[in-house]
C-alpha cells in the first residue's frame, strides 16, 4: 500500500522562485510551531493558490508549502499568556495581529500566523481568501446544484416521455383491437339485421352499462384536467402572473386616485378662479391663473383617457395587455415637461397672489371644501410632479414578473426607458420647489400670516423648540431657574430660521402658531449673535451657571426703534451649537452679499451680483458642472450636477458660502468622497488661500476706476499675488454702546509698517451688546457712532466733512471706506499688496473655521467614529491658533471648536438602550394588570425615542436597510425595526394570553388607551405599534372579543388608525407632525419610503460621472427633518419595572402560535 505522495521537486522549486519574484503577497510572518506555543519568524510568499515559506528573505529553497484551495482564513484573538510579563511585552503582544488558516480536509492541522501590524494582517487575510478560490468553489457548488436540478428535470422528462410513448403504443394496440371488434360486430350485425326488425329496442341493461361508461369517461377527463390546472396553479409562472395582475389592479386604483386629485384641482380651483378673474373686481388676473395652473387641465384629460383604457383592460381580465396603452401615453407625456419646467414659477406666482387679502380669503374658502380633505392648493399642484416616478416603479415591478418571452416585454422596457429620461428632467425641478412648498406650509400654520415667507428667495434652514428667558432690563437677566415649570411652559417657543429672518412663535393647544407681538420676526441683518457671555460680565457669569451654559443671545437693533435682546435656551449643548452655527452662517451670508453690493456698486434690481455674472464658472454649464435655474441663498445658481472637484471648489470659494449648500454637502459627502479629502481641501485653503479665488474675481474686486484701470494691474510675476483670490467677507466686529471700555487691537501684519495699523475694535461691557448693519439704518440720536449701511453703499467722496469725520471713529466703517476709496482711486502698489494679502488670509481663515464649526457641532459622529480624522482636525486648529495675525474673534471661535472637539461624549446626558437594559435587571417583573396605561405609554415613548435618537444619519444613505448585509450596514435602523416588531408582538401576545372573552376585551381597551396617550405624547411610532398589533389576523378575527369592546374604544381606534394610515404617503401623519411641538417620535418607515423613492428615481452619478447634487439636496432635506425630531429629548423618568416588562422577550409569542391560539379560542365557522 502506498504511504507517500510523489511530487516534482523541480516544478515546486520553480513555483517557489516565481512566488519570491511575482508573488501576490510577500513578507515576514510568525508561524506557530507544532510543539508548545513557540513562534518562528518565516518569510512567506503567496503565488496563485500555493503559500511558500522560507527561513529568510534571501533563502533560495522553500522550507515548506501549503495548498490553499478550499481553505478559510479568520482572525483569532491573542493567545492567553502564562504568567505576568513586563508591561512593555504585554503591550507588544496585544498590538500583534493573529489569524488562522483552516484547511477543508481532515488530517491537516490549522496554520496559525501572526504579524506586527493590523493593516498587514488584513491584507494577508484578504490575499489568502482570494487564493483559496472560495468564491469560485461556492459558484461551482451553485452551478453544480443547478446542473443536478436540470439533470433531474431531464430524467423526469425522459421518464414521462417513455411513459407517454408506452401509453401511445398501448392505445394504438387498443385502437387496432377495437377496430377489429367493430368490423366483426358490423359483420354480425349485417347477418342479424333481418332478424332484428322484429325485436324490441335495446336492452335496458346495455343502456345502463353505456351510461356508466360515459360517466366514468367524463369523470376521468375532469380529474385529468383538474390535475393539470392544479399543477399550473402551483407553478412559478402562475405565481408570477398573479403578482403581475395584482400590480395592474393596484395601478388602476392609483390612477383612479390621481384622476380624482386632478379633477379637484381643475374643478375646485382652476375653473372657479377663472370665473373670479372675469368678475368686476377680480382678485386675480387671467394671466396669473394660467401661470399657476399651467396645463393641468390638459393633463387631467390625458389621464382620464388613460384611466378609461385601464378599466377596459380590467374588463377583459385575465388578458392584461398594457404595452399599447403606454405606447399611446408616451408621446403625450411631453406636456409634463412644460408643467415641471414652470412649476417653480407657478408657486412663486401663487405666493405673490396670496399677498392680496381678497385672493387669500377666496383661496381659503376653496380649500375648505370637504373634497380637498384639508389639503392646500400647493399640494394639488405638486401631485403631477410625482406621477412619472410612480409609473417607473410600476413598470419596474411589472417587468420583474413578466417573462422574457412575453409578447409585451420589449414594449414595457421601451416605455420604462422613456419615462426614466423624462424623470431625470423632473427630478431636479421637484428638488428646487421643495423649499417654496415648505415656506408656504409654515406660512399657513401661522394664524396672523407672515408676509416674509411669501418671498420666494427665503430658504428654510431649521426649526425647533427653544425656551425664551424673560426680557432683560438694563442688561440684567431676571432671576429665574431653568428647571422651573413656569419657565418651561410659558417660555417655550417654536422657532424657525430662514436665510434672512428668524421667527419666534408660540403654539396654541390646537397646534396653530402665533407670532410674538414683540420680537416675533427678527431680520438677521439687524441681529448680532452673542455665543458666549464675556468673562468680565458678572451677570453673564451668573446666567451661564444658572442656565448650564445652554443660553445664547440675539441682540436686535432695528433702525426705527430701541435695541433689545432675545435670550434663548437650547435643550442641550449640541443643539445650542447647531443653532448658533446656522444663525451665524445666515448672518455672514447677508453681510457678505451687502459688502459685495458696496464693492461693485450694484444698485440695480439684478438678482445676480456683478461679480457672479462676470465669472462664467458660477452660472455657465460645463463638462464638469451643470446648474439649475434656481438661485440659492447667496443669489448664486444652484448646482444640479458637478464633479467632486467642483463641489469642493464651491465649498471653499471665499466669495460666498450658501447655508443650504453647506448642509447638503456635510450630510451627503460620504456618498461621493471621503472626510479625509474634505479636510485636506480645507487645510490647503488655509495654508494657500490665494489658490482658491478665480482670477476674474480678483480683477473685479481690486479694479481701479476706468481712467486708471490699466495703470495699477497686479504684477503677474509675483509668486504670491499672481494666484487667485476674492473679495473679503464682512468682518464680524462687535461694538457696544459704551465707548469707555472700547480698546484697540493692533494686528501684527505687514500693514503696520507700510500703511499704518488697521485696527478693529472689540469690546466687552456689562450692558447688553447691540448690533449694527441694518439696510436702512440711520444714526441713532445722542451717539457718535454711525451704523454701516450695506444696502446703499458707503458715502461718496463728495459727502459733507462732518459725515466723514463721524465715520472715522468706527473702525469697521473706516475699513470699508478705505476699500471704497481704494476701488475708486486705485491702490498704490504697497497698499494694494498688503490689503489684499491681509483680507484674503483672514477670509480663508474664517471660511475654514466656519465649515469646521458646522462639521463639529452638527456632525460629531464623524469624529467619534474616525479618530484619525479627529486628530487631523485638532492639529489643523492648533496650527490656526499659532497664527500671529489671528483676530480675537477668530481665536475665540477656534478655541470653541477645539473645546467642543476635545470633550468626550459632551453633554451626553441622554439615556441609551444599553443603559436601560442594564437597569431593568430587577428580581421581579411587573405584570400587565399592575401597570397603568400612563406608565406603559410613557415608557413606550421613552424606549421608542431612545432607539430613534440613536440612529446615525449616515445609515440613511444608500438604502442600506434594503441590502443583504443590512444588519452590518444599518444596525441602528434594523434595531429600530426589530423593536417595532417586538412591541407589536408583545401587544398581540398579551391579548391572546387571556382565556376568557372579557379579559381580552379589557386588554384591548387598555392598549387602545395606551395608544391614545402615546398620541398625546406625540409618539406616533408607538401608536402604529399598537394599532398594527390590533389589526393582525389573529386578533382581528376574534369577533366575540371585539363585540365586548365598547363603542367609544372602537371610535378611538378608528381615529388613531386614520392618523397613522399609510394612505396618500402618510399624508395625515405628515400634517400632524407639522402641527406638533417636539419632542416627537415619527414613524421611521415613512422617511425610509421617501428615501427609497428618491434612490430609485435617479442615480447618484450621471453617465458622465458627475455627482447628482440635486438628489443630494433632496436626501439632505429628509435627513434634516429626521434629525429635527432626534434632537429634542423627552423629560420622562425611567421606570425599570415597566421597561423590564416591555423588553421581556419571553412574553412574545410567534405569529404561527398566535394564529393557532386564535383558532383555538374562536374556531372557524363551518362553510
Amino acid at each position: 500500500m502506498q504511504k507517500s505522495v510523489r511530487y516534482n521537486e523541480g516544478h515546486a522549486l520553480y513555483l517557489a522562485f516565481l512566488a519570491r519574484k511575482e508573488g501576490t503577497k510577500r513578507g515576514f510572518l510568525s508561524k506557530k510551531a507544532a510543539e508548545a506555543s513557540r513562534w518562528h519568524e518565516k518569510w512567506f510568499a503567496l503565488y496563485q493558490n500555493v503559500l511558500f515559506y522560507f527561513e529568510g528573505e534571501q533563502s533560495g529553497r522553500p522550507a515548506g508549502m501549503y495548498l490553499l484551495e478550499g481553505c478559510s482564513c479568520e482572525r483569532t484573538p491573542a493567545p492567553p499568556r502564562a504568567g505576568a510579563g513586563p508591561g512593555g511585552a504585554r503591550d507588544t503582544l496585544d498590538k500583534q495581529y493573529y489569524f488562522t488558516v483552516l484547511f477543508g480536509h481532515e488530517g491537516q492541522k490549522p496554520l496559525e500566523l501572526r504579524c506586527e501590524e493590523e493593516q498587514d494582517g488584513k491584507e494577508w487575510m484578504e490575499a489568502i481568501h482570494q487564493a483559496s478560490y472560495a468564491d469560485i468553489l461556492i459558484e461551482r457548488e451553485v452551478l453544480m446544484q443547478k446542473y443536478i436540478h436540470l439533470v433531474q428535470i431531464v430524467e423526469t422528462e425522459k421518464i414521462a416521455a417513455n411513459q407517454l410513448r408506452h401509453q401511445l403504443e398501448d392505445q394504438d394496440t387498443e385502437i387496432e383491437r377495437l377496430k377489429s371488434e367493430i368490423i366483426a360486430l358490423n359483420k354480425t350485425k349485417e347477418r342479424m339485421r333481418p332478424y332484428q326488425s322484429n325485436q324490441e329496442d335495446e336492452d335496458p341493461d346495455i343502456k345502463k352499462i353505456k351510461k356508466v361508461q360515459s360517466f366514468m369517461r367524463g369523470w376521468l377527463c375532469r380529474r385529468k384536467w383538474k390535475t393539470i390546472v392544479q399543477d399550473y396553479i402551483c407553478s412559478p409562472h402562475a405565481e408570477s402572473m398573479r403578482k403581475r395582475n395584482q400590480i395592474v389592479f393596484t395601478m388602476v386604483e392609483a390612477e383612479s386616485e390621481y384622476v380624482h386629485q386632478l379633477y379637484i384641482l381643475v374643478n375646485g380651483f382652476l375653473r372657479p378662479l377663472r370665473m373670479a378673474a372675469s368678475s368686476k373686481k377680480p382678485p386675480i388676473s387671467h394671466d396669473d391663473v394660467s401661470s399657476i395652473f399651467l396645463n393641468s387641465e390638459t393633463i387631467m384629460f390625458l389621464h382620464e383617457i388613460f384611466h378609461q383604457g385601464l378599466k377596459a383592460r380590467i374588463a377583459n381580465w385575465p388578458t392584461l395587455i398594457l404595452a399599447d396603452l403606454f405606447d399611446i401615453l408616451l408621446p403625450m407625456l411631453n406636456i409634463y415637461q412644460e408643467f415641471v419646467r414652470n412649476h417653480q414659477y407657478s408657486l412663486q406666482v401663487l405666493a405673490n397672489c396670496k399677498q392680496n387679502r381678497d385672493f387669500d380669503k377666496l383661496l381659503k374658502q376653496y380649500e375648505a371644501n370637504p373634497a380637498c380633505e384639508g389639503r392646500m392648493l400647493e399640494t394639488f399642484l405638486t401631485y403631477p410632479m410625482f406621477q412619472i416616478p410612480r409609473y417607473i416603479i410600476t413598470l419596474h415591478e411589472l417587468l420583474a414578473h413578466t417573462p422574457h418571452e412575453h409578447v409585451e416585454r420589449k414594449s414595457l422596457e421601451f416605455a420604462k426607458s422613456k419615462l426614466e429620461e423624462l424623470s431625470r428632467v423632473m427630478h431636479d425641478e421637484v428638488s428646487d420647489t421643495e423649499n417654496i412648498r415648505k415656506n408656504l406650509a409654515i406660512e399657513r400654520m401661522i394664524v396672523e400670516g407672515c408676509d416674509i415667507l411669501l418671498d420666494t428667495s427665503q430658504t428654510f434652514i431649521r426649526q425647533g423648540s427653544l425656551i425664551q428667558v424673560p426680557s432683560v432690563e438694563r442688561g440684567k437677566l431676571s432671576k429665574v431657574r431653568l428647571g422651573s415649570l413656569s419657565l418651561k411652559k410659558e417660555g417655550e417657543r417654536q422657532c424657525f430660521l430662514f436665510t434672512k429672518h428668524f421667527l419666534i412663535c408660540t403654539r396654541s393647544s390646537g397646534g396653530k402658531l402665533h407670532l410674538l407681538k414683540t420680537g416675533g420676526v427678527l431680520s438677521l441683518i439687524e441681529c448680532t449673535l452673542i455665543e458666549e457671555p464675556d468673562a468680565s460680565d458678572d451677570d453673564s457669569k451668573g446666567s451661564g451657571h444658572m442656565f448650564g451654559h445652554l443660553d445664547f443671545k440675539i441682540v436686535v437693533e432695528p433702525p426705527d426703534a430701541a435695541s433689545f435682546t432675545v435670550v434663548l435656551l437650547a435643550p442641550s449643548r449640541q443643539e445650542k451649537a447647531a443653532w448658533m452655527s446656522d444663525i451665524s452662517q445666515c448672518v455672514d451670508n447677508i453681510r457678505c452679499n451687502g459688502l459685495m453690493t458696496i464693492v461693485f456698486e450694484e444698485n440695480s434690481k439684478v438678482t445676480v451680483p456683478h461679480m457672479i455674472k462676470s465669472d462664467a464658472r458660477l452660472h455657465k454649464d460645463d463638462t464638469d458642472i451643470c446648474f439649475s435655474k434656481t438661485l440659492n441663498s447667496c443669489k448664486v445658481p444652484q448646482i444640479r450636477y458637478a464633479s467632486v472637484e467642483r463641489l469642493l471648489e464651491r465649498l471653499t470659494d471665499l466669495r460666498f458660502l450658501s447655508i443650504d449648500f453647506l448642509n447638503t454637502f456635510l450630510h451627503t459627502y460620504r456618498i461621493f468622497t471621503t472626510a479625509t479629502v474634505v479636510l485636506a481641501k480645507l487645510s490647503d485653503i488655509y495654508k494657500r488661500p490665494f489658490t482658491s479665488i478665480p482670477v476674474r474675481s480678483l480683477e473685479l474686486f481690486f479694479a481701479t476706476s476706468q481712467n486708471n484701470r490699466g495703470e495699477h494691474l497686479v504684477d503677474g510675476k509675483s509668486p504670491r499675488l499672481c494666484r487667485k483670490f476674492s473679495s473679503p467677507p464682512p468682518l464680524a466686529v462687535s461694538r457696544t454702546s459704551s465707548p469707555v471700555r472700547a480698546r484697540k487691537l493692533s494686528l501684527t501684519s505687514p500693514l503696520n509698517s507700510r500703511i499704518g495699523a488697521l485696527d478693529l475694535t472689540t469690546s466687552s461691557t456689562s450692558s447688553s451688546p447691540t448690533t449694527t448693519h441694518s439696510p436702512t439704518a440711520s444714526p441713532p440720536p445722542h451717539t457718535g457712532k454711525v451704523p454701516l449701511d450695506l444696502s446703499r453703499g458707503l458715502s461718496s467722496p463728495e459727502q459733507s466733512p462732518g459725515s466723514v469725520e463721524e465715520n472715522v471713529d468706527n473702525p469697521r466703517v473706516d475699513l470699508c471706506n478705505k476699500l471704497k476709496r481704494s476701488i475708486q482711486k486705485g491702490f498704490n502698489n504697497t497698499e494694494r499688496t498688503c490689503d489684499k494679502e491681509f483680507i484674503i488670509r483672514r477670509t480663508a481663515t474664517n471660511r475654514v473655521l466656519n465649515v469646521l464649526r458646522h462639521w463639529v457641532s452638527k456632525h460629531a459622529q464623524d469624529f467619534e467614529l474616525n479618530n484619525e480624522l479627529k486628530m487631523n482636525v485638532l492639529n489643523l486648529l492648533e496650527e490656526v491658533l499659532r497664527d500671529p495675525d489671528l483676530l480675537p474673534q477668530e481665536r475665540k471661535a477656534t478655541a470653541n471648536i477645539l473645546r467642543a472637539l476635545s470633550q468626550d461624549d459632551q453633554d451626553d446626558i441622554h439615556l441609551k438602550l444599553e443603559d436601560i437594559i442594564q437597569m431593568t435587571d430587577c428580581p421581579k417583573a411587573e405584570c400587565f394588570e399592575s401597570l397603568s396605561a400612563m406608565e406603559l405609554a410613557e415608557q413606550i415613548t421613552l424606549l421608542d425615542h431612545v432607539i430613534f435618537r440613536s440612529i446615525p444619519y449616515e445609515e440613511f444613505l444608500g438604502q442600506g436597510w434594503m441590502k443583504l448585509d443590512k444588519n452590518e450596514r444599518t444596525p441602528y435602523i434594523m434595531k429600530n425595526s426589530q423593536h417595532f416588531n417586538d412591541m407589536s408582538n408583545l401587544v398581540a401576545s398579551q391579548i391572546m394570553n387571556y382565556a376568557d372573552v372579557s379579559s381580552r376585551a379589557n386588554a384591548i381597551e387598555k392598549w387602545v388607551a395606551v395608544a391614545d396617550i402615546c398620541r398625546c405624547l406625540h409618539n406616533y411610532n408607538g401608536v402604529l405599534e399598537i394599532t398594527s398589533a390590533l389589526n393582525r389576523s389573529a386578533i382581528y378575527r376574534l369577533k366575540k372579543t371585539w363585540a365586548k369592546v365598547s363603542k367609544q374604544t372602537k371610535a378611538l381606534m378608528d381615529k388613531l388608525q386614520k392618523t397613522v394610515s399609510s394612505e396618500g404617503r402618510f399624508k395625515n401623519l405628515r400634517e400632524t407632525l407639522k402641527n406638533c411641538n417636539p419632542p416627537a417620535v415619527p414613524y421611521l418607515g415613512m422617511y425610509l419610503t421617501d428615501l427609497a423613492f428618491i434612490e430609485e428615481g435617479t442615480p447618484n452619478f450621471t453617465e458622465e460621472g458627475l455627482v447628482n447634487f440635486s438628489k443630494m439636496r433632496m436626501i439632505s432635506h429628509i435627513i434634516r427633518e429626521i434629525r429635527q425630531f432626534q434632537q429634542t429629548a423627552y423629560r420622562i423618568d425611567h421606570q425599570p419595572k415597566v421597561t423590564q416588562y416591555l423588553l421581556d422577550k419571553a412574553l412574545i409569542i410567534d405569529e404561527d402560535t398566535l394564529y393557532e391560539l386564535s383558532l383555538k379560542i374562536e374556531p372557524r365557522l363551518p362553510a
